[in-house]
């Protein structure tokens, strides 16, 4: 078969002015100056951003920006890339928070490194589907090295397998699924519908809610999550989740998975994971590891033992975009057992055939929850190609070690108070008010926070302990100093302590903690 030669004689010429055609915008071997025009002109009004930014969110209001996305017309193009762009630099690039900045502390948001970012760049102009092979064989391929390089740094052993996903929430729900499956595996119809709603899963209190919503997509009880309260470190206690397991099947309540947890997102612990391992093999009960924060150890030149007990793990969820420092999303679900994964599995004539698994193509819907699915898993490749794992380790390490530092430092100051010392790069603490205002705390704590980020000078996320308002720096940029911390707790402090002035000297003040 010949294929069609484009000559010059025989590409029509496009004009260079006058309004843009549609078929000109489309991404191909007659289009590719306006691909390199417009992609640079799109990273440099990014560069030039970066390079201005004081801080890292300008603390705009909903009711600021919001008349500015409403007030466009989308039904009347600008016709212009020079004017498009122009136009998202005030509707998005000049308010858009900014998580390589070393004042942002707030939620599990990594800068990126820029191995991934070229290979987002890739992906995106690419464009290949990672649901066939006949749209992605390289891609196929380099995804499934990946996994298998994942499954031998948790030590999973030869059989492992796994898929990437969107995220930590999609990768939870996937193992939860194979547990489901593999609880009521052999089941009759009947008996399926007696033991969906008595099915159990027990996690920890400091665990993701993704558990929780997980179970509520799987058709299990709205009781099926069977909460296990932490000890004073805030780490699942292997005690009483074998307590759990014996009284669930006193009570005919089948148990499909225990889930714990390396790196909670609240305190950055890691549950006893050999322990917890021991307790599930005893009553061969399917264990998935959440270690969607923690997967960073997994490269860690110093920390890597942390994570011991992980490789005896049914199922474990890895987030390389919280600390592997890869763009949002890059995430994926590691199985010991690849034969699990069959309980993702359909076969459609029109896609992926089950002829195709006798001719050994691999597709790689046959796993995945998703069918059309980004080529995430080459900002991953590009980076440990350019870098290596044990720069990706050191930059992890680094995090952690500045959290330890910013625990010590709100240990030390008398305006706080400051919980579980993590095992990670978290750090929860609150500002605590003495003499009189102290019933004001939570509120003062909330507002400060608030008045942070109005501020645009730093940015730290709240969250409620034992049912008390606290703070919490999540220190994932290696840039983040000693001085940054500093910097940002007096500011903390100045915020709240101008609340509590304010307000206790009111008697008729609106002492209710504001909702936020």
């Amino acid at each position: 078969m010949t294929l069609p030669v484009h000559t010059a004689e025989a590409t029509p010429t496009r004009p260079t002015t006058g309004p843009t055609t549609a078929r000109a915008q489309l991404l191909n071997d007659r289009t590719v100056d306006d691909y390199r025009r417009s992609v640079t002109a799109g990273t440099e009004r990014v560069a030039r951003r970066l390079a201005e930014v004081t801080g890292p969110f300008t603390g705009v209001r909903p009711d600021e920006l919001a008349p500015l996305v409403d007030a466009i017309d989308l039904d009347r193009p600008l016709g212009d890339t020079t004017a498009a762009l122009d136009e998202l630099d005030r509707v998005y690039l000049r308010d858009a928070v900014w998580f390589h900045h070393p004042r942002y502390l707030a939620h599990l948001n990594c800068p990126v490194v820029i191995p991934a970012l070229l290979g987002e760049a890739v992906l995106s102009a690419v464009n290949s589907s990672m649901d066939t092979w006949d749209q992605s064989a390289g891609g196929t391929l380099i995804e499934r090295r990946l996994i298998d390089w994942t499954a031998a740094r948790i030590g999973l052993g030869p059989a492992a397998d796994g898929v990437f996903t969107s995220g930590g929430t999609q990768s939870n729900l996937h193992a939860l699924l194979l547990a489901r499956e593999e609880a009521l595996a052999g089941a009759t119809p009947t008996d399926r519908r007696v033991l969906l709603p008595r099915l159990r899963i027990i996690a920890s209190a400091a665990g993701h809610f993704s558990v929780q919503k997980a179970a509520k997509l799987l058709g299990l009880a709205p009781d099926a999550v069977v909460v296990v309260e932490t000890g004073p470190d805030r780490r699942m206690r292997p005690g009483a989740v074998r307590h759990e397991i014996a009284r669930c099947r006193r009570d005919g309540l089948p148990v499909a998975a225990v889930v714990a947890t390396a790196g909670t997102t609240d305190f950055g612990t890691i549950d006893p994971l050999d322990e917890i391992a021991d307790v599930c093999a005893t009553a061969g009960v399917w264990l998935h590891v959440d270690a969607a924060y923690g997967c960073g150890l997994l490269v860690s030149p110093t920390r890597r033992h942390l994570l011991d007990g992980i490789e005896r793990a049914d199922s474990v969820t890895v987030d390389y975009h919280k600390s592997f420092f890869q763009p949002v999303s890059s995430s994926a679900v590691v199985v010991r057992d690849g034969r699990t994964l069959r309980h993702a599995t359909w076969h459609a004539d029109y896609l992926n055939p089950a002829r195709m698994v006798a001719q050994r193509i691999p597709n790689q819907v046959d796993k995945s929850l998703q069918t059309t699915r980004r080529f995430d898993a080459l900002k991953l490749w590009l980076t440990l190609r350019v870098m290596g794992p044990d720069a990706v380790g050191e930059l992890f390490d680094e995090v952690c070690d500045r959290a330890a530092q910013a625990w010590d430092l709100v240990a030390a100051d008398p305006r706080f108070e400051v919980l579980t010392r993590s095992s990670l790069s978290t750090v929860v603490f609150r500002w605590r008010p003495t003499g009189p205002g102290r019933e004001l705390a939570d509120a003062a704590n909330l507002h400060a926070r608030e008045a942070l980020a109005a501020s645009g000078l730093g940015v730290v996320a709240g969250t409620r302990v034992d049912g008390r308002q606290y703070l919490k720096f999540t220190v994932l940029n290696p840039a983040t100093t000693r001085e940054d911390i500093g910097y940002v707790l007096d500011l903390i402090a100045e915020h709240a302590g101008r609340y509590v002035h304010t307000h206790a000297a009111s008697p008729a003040a609106d002492l209710t903690c504001p909702v936020g």
